[in-house]
């Protein structure tokens, strides 16, 4: 069965690919720059669904001789690569098309037809939305919205949900410069519209890019897993100081620790070693997403340097 993530993607699929030929339709028939806006921003977010579900397939790949942490981080890739296609295709060719249509206007034809399309695209729309923002709410916890953005680990969610907050934002938009060009005749409104929608698009990718690329690069757990892992080696009775704990997600549910503690002097190296196996699976079972823990044994810095001055 698939995951919860994998559904909403699915389901966001499922839904621009049907909204993306509406709205091409609608804009051939009418002409309206901004409803052919609507149409290349869903075109956009349908390709972008599609590699969403290739980087979650990629990131379950298992570890190999080349990839020794396996491939979790394929889905830092994608969404990166994401956020770049809603900034140069969805908004700057909606940037585009809108100042040529402001430049060289022309009339709305059919504009029922344009309505028609925007109500249901808003119901299909907010549907996704809808999916997206209940899974989204169920994984952020008790944490605030913009908190549980800049905490997640998974970033195919909230990508999924700011191209849906983008999309709705966009069909309002659309309806708004589609009415006001047929209500008061004039044709200019139809572009900016466009033009807004092309903004919010750029926006959205601004976003998504900040928020993806400190996971590309390797971003530590969260604040709380690190003390908690901290509070376990502290509290084991074979440790002197724990020196350092470094840690990164190589993906959604992979951390690797890298943890340095000076043990005390008494022990040998037999029960060093029964305490590192000790410390390994008790950091695991208390945060089952940590695979991969290096612990090295090395004094305390000041430790050292107080002997030094002796």
């Amino acid at each position: 069965m698939a995951s919860g993530t994998t559904k909403v993607i699915i389901a966001a699929l499922i839904g621009n690919t049907l909204i993306s030929i509406t709205k091409f339709t609608a804009a051939f028939i009418t002409g309206s720059s901004a409803m052919l806006s609507e149409g290349i921003h869903s075109l956009v977010d349908t390709g972008n669904q599609v590699l969403l579900l290739h980087g979650l397939k990629q990131a379950k790949k298992p570890a190999d001789e080349h990839f020794p942490f396996g491939h979790g981080k394929e889905i830092y890739f994608w969404s990166f690569i994401v956020a770049i296609l809603i900034f140069a295709l969805g908004g700057g060719i909606s940037i585009y098309e809108g100042i040529q249509h402001i430049r060289h206007p022309g009339p709305i034809t059919n504009p029922m037809i344009n309505y028609v399309v925007l109500g249901l695209a808003m119901l299909f729309e907010g549907a996704a939305w809808f999916f997206a923002f209940r899974e989204f709410s169920r994984v952020k916890g008790r944490h605030g919205y913009i908190e549980a953005v800049q905490r997640a680990k998974d970033p195919s969610i909230f990508v999924v949900l700011f191209e849906d907050s983008a999309a709705m934002l966009g069909l309002l938009v659309a309806f708004i410069g589609i009415a006001l060009t047929q209500w008061t005749g004039y044709l200019y409104f139809d572009g900016a519209a466009s033009v807004i929608i092309g903004l919010i698009l750029v926006g959205t990718a601004i976003w998504l890019a900040h928020e993806t690329k400190g996971l590309l690069i390797g971003e530590s757990a969260n604040r709380h897993v690190i003390d908690g892992i901290r509070s376990i080696l502290k509290t084991h009775t074979s440790t002197e100081h724990v020196n350092e704990v470094l840690t990164m997600h190589m993906g959604p549910d992979f951390v690797l620790a890298n943890i340095s503690i000076d043990f005390h002097d008494e022990l040998t190296a037999e029960e060093i070693e029964i305490a590192v196996a000790e410390m390994d699976k008790l950091i695991k079972n208390k945060y089952p997403q940590i695979k991969r823990i290096f612990i090295e044994a090395e004094k305390r810095r000041n430790r050292i340097i107080a002997r030094l001055e002796k």
